[in-house]
């Protein structure tokens, strides 16, 4: 935690990641090509099997801390599910892999080595505050996607 957290707070943010049961997707809550992303995750994933979290938050921080990645400048889409965090190319494919037509066509993408695929997904990170823009805050999604966020299990906290 950083800034004006106090151990308390710590703790809250620990016993939520402890808790999360689902996979995670980590996203760059100020890119608009990322919110439109988690936005496309939210209506497709009829199941309701990925949670979100913005890389930011105080559980974005935390898982990426728990996985040994950097917890600020990470220029990637963060999945992680079963234990592992995966980043780039990979996460992508892997959330698309399980959200259904026309998504999962690209999960056999996975079969490619990374270091194939992982080229194109650079070429769009630099590009994407070019192509789509920037918002000055993460965007409050509307209340059936906000349910997904792992954060509001913070406003649950005791």
């Amino acid at each position: 935690m950083t800034g004006d957290a106090t151990p308390d707070d710590e703790r809250s943010v620990a016993a939520v990641v402890d808790g999360l049961d689902a996979p995670v997707i980590l996203f760059d809550g100020a890119c608009n090509l990322c919110n439109a992303a988690v936005r496309t995750v939210a209506r497709d994933d009829d199941a309701g099997v990925y949670r979100l979290a913005p890389l930011g938050s105080p559980v974005g921080r935390e898982l990426l801390r728990r996985h040994g990645l950097p917890t600020d400048d990470l220029d990637s889409v963060v999945l992680v599910a079963d234990g592992v965090a995966y980043t780039r190319s990979t996460a992508a494919l892997r959330v698309c892999r399980r959200l259904g037509l026309p998504w999962s066509l690209l999960g056999p993408l996975l079969a490619v080595p990374g270091p194939l695929r992982d080229p194109f997904y650079d070429l769009v990170a630099r590009t994407r505050s070019r192509l789509f823009g920037w918002t000055d805050e993460c965007q409050v999604p509307p209340p059936p996607v906000r349910d997904r966020f792992a954060e509001r299990a913070l406003d649950q906290s005791p």
